[in-house]
């Protein structure tokens, strides 16, 4: 909470590192790798859960520019508990590279084991879209969760995953709630989702043709983009050129003592 982009930043070096880390060693891939993750902040109760879902590719490139399929054989692609270990590091590293802290502090971090919580791969695109698409433009709580408020209280739904997902209800003050839902306003300029290695926006336009070719699947043409031209006469209520334009402003800007106004004929 205290300095939350240094968290944050660090969280995307340190996983896309251990992804980068595993995927060039020759005993697991020996390729590079791809990455496409997005930050969350917030569990069911609006608490502060800063985590990352990542979706990794079952595969990377070769230095020759050749694709080399992961050795998971449909289970894990890489070591979870190594990967636990590896990740720790890299992040305790990272987070020391960006806040001044008592070494203390960074070491207690060791003392705990840590957990990479890993899926299995997914049976088809559509299911990685849909994955993706369930967290990429979502907020802290979305407005179908929120049961009920008056001039005390706010009550919203949440799902309790040690209860099997158990949907429950939650009362807090307004001012509680207010609290919660403000940690997870992200600091200005920060992105939350993040490409890495061949998904990296600026090698995709050259990796991804060449993972088609090696794969042998036909890169799909882009439908070309027509735009609608536009008519600033045109109603899109009644459909018809009944705007009146009564006047127009030069391009630096309004007049002073004029205000403009638009007439509508029905």
């Amino acid at each position: 909470m205290y300095q939350p982009k240094a968290v944050y930043d660090s969280l995307f070096e340190a996983s896309w590192k251990t992804i980068a880390c595993f995927a060039k060693d020759p005993k697991h891939l020996g390729a590079k790798a791809g990455m496409i993750a997005i930050l969350h902040t917030w569990g069911q109760t609006l608490s502060l859960h800063p985590h990352l879902h990542c979706i990794v590719p079952g595969g990377g490139l070769t230095k020759y520019r050749k694709w080399k399929t992961a050795k998971s054989k449909g289970k894990y692609l890489f070591p979870v508990k190594a990967m636990s270990k590896v990740f720790r590091a890299k992040y305790v590293k990272a987070l020391k590279s960006r806040i001044n802290s008592e070494n203390e502090l960074i070491n207690v971090l060791f003392q705990k084991e840590w957990v990479v919580y890993a899926k299995r791969p997914f049976g088809h695109p559509k299911a990685v879209l849909e994955y993706l698409g369930r967290y990429t433009h979502k907020v802290a709580i979305s407005n179908h969760r929120i049961l009920g408020m008056d001039q005390k209280q706010t009550t919203f739904s949440y799902k309790d995953y040690r209860q099997g997902a158990q949907k429950l209800e939650m009362k807090l003050d307004n001012l509680e709630f207010i609290r919660r839902f403000s940690m997870h306003i992200l600091p200005r300029g920060l992105v939350r989702i993040r490409h890495f290695g061949i998904l990296g926006s600026s090698s995709k336009l050259i990796t991804i043709p060449i993972i088609h070719q090696e794969l042998g699947i036909p890169i799909p043409e882009k439908e070309p983009r027509i735009l609608e031209t536009y008519n600033p006469r045109y109603c899109p209520c009644c459909q018809k050129e009944s705007i009146v334009s009564i006047q127009r402003l030069p391009k630096r800007g309004p007049p002073k003592s004029n205000l403009l106004t638009i007439t509508h004929t029905f």
